[in-house]
């Protein structure tokens, strides 16, 4: 299928303040949201489910969330990969999750245009890229983690460094608007956009069987133009089942609500929202009788699988409807234009 090829379906409307509430409804006094009821907490996703908020103007709520990720900072930098009522369940440090916490405070910034609220979490983003930025290899890809013990692992993932790119931009961003130099940052920001470039020669952890590693490096901006849309059409095929959704990994006929989301977060960086539009369309259907969105389906029996409520599922719709409706200033986000036009500098930037 080309992209845009289908007719644009009537837009899909999404119940914000409705998943807002489910997501609440999961978040707990400390401001940690985990996956489900009774599920387990990862840095990522909870950072996710708080960008949710933010859009639905669920404020306090979700700097509830910033403070959590504030107060379970290790002195390293990092993050715990999981936790499960106040206990860790892997001890593992991952970049990408120490480093995700700039894009969710820059997108709360964009939407609040609250400076104080950045100069708050500052030490929080800087400990947490710093962390990531010291695991970059010489050919510019980002280790993947250290264990509980502080060893490195080694081995490099195309998606997780995608993330990591998205997040320097935001914490130069950040760093930008309260004045700070970053110039580590913007050296690995370049180098490692070298790396996503060309792939996969940089990254020995590889799963291209994953839609993520498909659609990543175009969201987060390391790809672009041209080379982003031949990417996207190159595979459209092999990752998306029409009607259905996004497939999680190729082979498999399995769908799965949160990387459809992103897929149309994605088409709508490059400027395409016909086919943004079109991909959302697929998700109509694709909810409980509550309105949180399934996690995933199987395809074409349409056996939901698996039956788990995800907060961070209902965040990734949440931000795809931003993405199409601009309800809020951090619309933009993922827009390569945007960050062509200055959209980095954010709200309060005076020229001059």
């Amino acid at each position: 299928m080309k992209l845009g090829a289908e007719p644009c379906p009537e837009p899909l409307i999404v119940d914000v303040e409705g998943l807002a509430a489910f997501i609440m409804k999961i978040q707990k006094d400390s401001g940690e949201i985990p996956w489900s009821v009774g599920g387990k907490t990862d840095p990522w996703d909870h950072v996710e489910s708080a960008m949710g908020l933010s859009v639905a103007g669920k404020v306090a709520a979700a700097e509830r969330a910033y403070a959590w990720m504030a107060a379970k900072q290790l002195s390293d930098g990092s993050w715990c990969s999981a936790l499960r009522d106040g206990a860790v369940e892997d001890g593992t440090r991952e970049t990408n999750f120490a480093a995700y916490i700039a894009v969710g405070v820059w997108h709360h910034y964009l939407v609040t245009g609250d400076a104080g609220f950045l100069r708050w979490m500052w030490p929080t983003v800087k400990a947490g890229l710093d962390y990531a930025v010291d695991m970059q290899a010489p050919t510019g890809e980002i280790y993947w983690a250290k264990n509980e013990h502080g060893d490195t692992d080694s081995m490099a993932l195309l998606t997780g460094s995608s993330s990591i790119y998205m997040s320097l931009k935001c914490g130069m961003s950040i760093a930008r608007q309260l004045g700070m130099e970053t110039p580590s940052w913007i050296r690995a920001l370049t180098g490692l956009g070298r790396a996503i470039s060309d792939p996969p020669s940089h990254f020995n952890m590889i799963k291209a069987r994953f839609s993520m590693d498909w659609y990543y490096p175009i969201l987060c901006g390391a790809v672009t133009g041209r080379d982003a849309r031949k990417r996207l059409e190159r595979y459209w095929d092999k990752y998306t089942a029409p009607g259905w959704g996004v497939r999680c990994v190729c082979e498999r006929p399995w769908v799965t609500m949160a990387e459809t989301s992103e897929l149309v977060l994605t088409l709508a960086a490059i400027g395409d929202f016909e086919s943004a539009e079109t991909v959302f369309s697929w998700l109509a259907d694709k909810k409980y009788a509550d309105g949180a969105y399934w996690m995933g389906v199987t395809f074409p029996d349409g056996v939901i699988w698996p039956d788990e409520k995800t907060t961070w599922t209902a965040a990734a719709v949440i931000l795809a409807y931003d993405a199409l409706r601009s309800i809020t200033p951090a619309a933009c986000l993922f827009s390569h234009q945007s960050w062509i036009d200055g959209f980095w500098r954010g709200p309060d930037w005076e020229d001059g």
